[in-house]
């Protein structure tokens, strides 16, 4: 698989191995996982960031190269595995972990790996369910090529830390235009309503449309006002009011969005959603 991020995964495999990198890449299931996993750095909202799964890969190399194994003969296989609790603090201290669950490091990782690789006979994660130790597994991140024995460990953290730069700087890119559009007249509604159709194109962030669209929607169904209540002689007024209900899982059918005092809910489901009701949306909200 070829896409925007396999460049740089190939220069910094150059990097570390020199020549030997392009066969390092394609001798290397691992590798080709990570290849496969990264490929949202190009695409939008239903492309999911894989962060679970790469961070599991990522603090286990950590503490295997932080415990000497990567660089001395020392034993890996019968040494103490990592603290479950210790791995999973570490990935929700990477940025966009916070919210990391335990699924990757339990089955989902291993699963999604022997989905994609059914002739390999390693997986990445070993675990030990009673003493709740984990390893990576030696066997992928260790390959011969032309003779010579490779290890991949600190080549894979760099890969992930690219992987991890490129996508804040997308997000800051747009923390940045948000910025930038505060110094825009509010007479310029053109500036305004083409800069937020360019966060509703196919290949922005999930978390970014999602900001979005709730921004416009909140706006738009602000400025409608009901009367009700539980007898004629008692109806009240009231905004709609817009709240957020969590945060987005593309690939989930939750909800997002829920309407006080109506109580509708919404979901985030960008492929259906047609453009030019969100500029009737985005326009209305900006001229009222």
């Amino acid at each position: 698989m070829e896409h925007s991020f396999t460049p740089v995964i190939r220069e910094i495999l150059t990097k570390h191995f020199g020549v030997s990198g392009e066969d390092i890449f394609q001798q290397s299931p691992l590798l080709q996982y990570i290849n496969i996993k990264t490929k949202s750095v190009s695409k939008g909202s239903k492309a999911r960031s894989s962060y679970a799964n790469l961070y599991t890969i990522y603090v286990l190399l950590k503490d295997y190269i932080d415990r000497g194994f990567n660089s001395t003969k020392k034993n890996y296989s019968s040494a103490e595995g990592a603290k479950f609790t210790d791995l999973l603090q570490k990935a929700r201290e990477l940025p966009f972990g916070a919210k990391l669950q335990n699924h990757s490091f339990n089955n989902r990782l291993n699963d999604e790996f022997k989905r994609y690789f059914t002739s390999c006979d390693f997986l990445p994660v070993i675990r030990d369910l009673s003493s709740q130790r984990y390893w990576i597994c030696e066997n992928l991140i260790r390959i011969n090529v032309t003779g010579k024995w490779h290890s991949l460990a600190n080549a894979i953290v760099d890969i992930i830390d690219a992987y991890i730069v490129a996508k804040q700087d997308a997000f800051n890119n747009f923390t940045l235009a948000c910025k930038k559009m505060q110094t825009v007249s509010q007479v310029d509604h053109q500036a305004i309503i083409d800069y937020l159709q360019s966060l509703l194109e196919p290949n922005v962030d999930a978390r970014i449309f999602e900001i979005a669209s709730y921004a416009i929607l909140k706006c738009y169904y602000s400025k409608t006002v009901i009367y009700w209540g539980w007898s004629r002689k008692n109806i009240k007024d009231d905004s709609l009011t817009l709240y957020k209900t969590g945060r987005t899982n593309v690939n989930d059918g939750g909800i997002d969005f829920v309407m006080k005092p109506l109580g509708r809910f919404f979901r985030l489901l960008k492929p259906l959603i047609s453009k030019s009701i969100f500029w009737i949306l985005i326009k209305f909200s900006i001229i009222l």
